[in-house]
Parts: structure tokens; C-alpha cells; sequence
């Protein structure tokens, strides 16, 4: 996976984030401009990797809880 890639993911649950911003987060540790994964990007790239493979979620229909009517 590039980091186009991951900007477009990212992109899909509007969230913004930068090729460089993705170099800092990728940079071994011990480099000056390395920056720790936070929560907030893992969280918003995991939801947007869901949508890029799974395609965007089904509305519901209103009054259908879940239940089958037989």
C-alpha cells in the first residue's frame, strides 16, 4: 500500500492527512522528525480502510429493527 493510498483511505472518512504527515508517522524512532501513531489517525484510517473494502454502509430501513416479519 502507498501513501497515496492511504491519503485517499483517510479521505474517505474526511479525514485529512498529508504525505508528509504519513513520512513522520513511518520514520523509525530514533529519527528526529519521527511522530508517534496517534489514536485519532488509526481510529479514522481503520474506519476508512472498512469502507474502502467493504463499500459504504446500507441505510436501514425506517420501522425494520432487525427483525424478520414472517
Amino acid at each position: 500500500m502507498r501513501d497515496e493510498d492511504i491519503v485517499n483511505i483517510c479521505a474517505l472518512v474526511d479525514f485529512k492527512v498529508t504525505r508528509s504527515e504519513l513520512g513522520a508517522i513511518f520514520r523509525k524512532e530514533d529519527h528526529p522528525k519521527y511522530v508517534e501513531c496517534g489514536d485519532q489517525f488509526l481510529r479514522n484510517f481503520l474506519n476508512g480502510l472498512v469502507i474502502h473494502m467493504r463499500g459504504p454502509m446500507l441505510k436501514k430501513e425506517p420501522g425494520n429493527n432487525g427483525q424478520n416479519k414472517e
